[in-house]
């Protein structure tokens, strides 16, 4: 959406979303097969978007 800023920190599977803290659209962005937090990427998904 317009106007809005989105943040990714990129690190590996001990990356935790703790280091973001609770800022909205801001994502922790993992080297992982599978997340189950909400604010946790896996790297390969954005090898769907492109």
């Amino acid at each position: 959406m317009p106007g809005q800023e989105y943040g990714f920190e990129i690190g590996g599977p001990n990356k935790e979303a703790k280091q973001i803290g609770t800022a909205p659209h801001h994502y922790v962005v993992v080297d992982s097969a599978a997340t189950a937090h909400p604010q946790r990427i896996p790297l390969w998904m954005f090898g769907l978007l492109y």
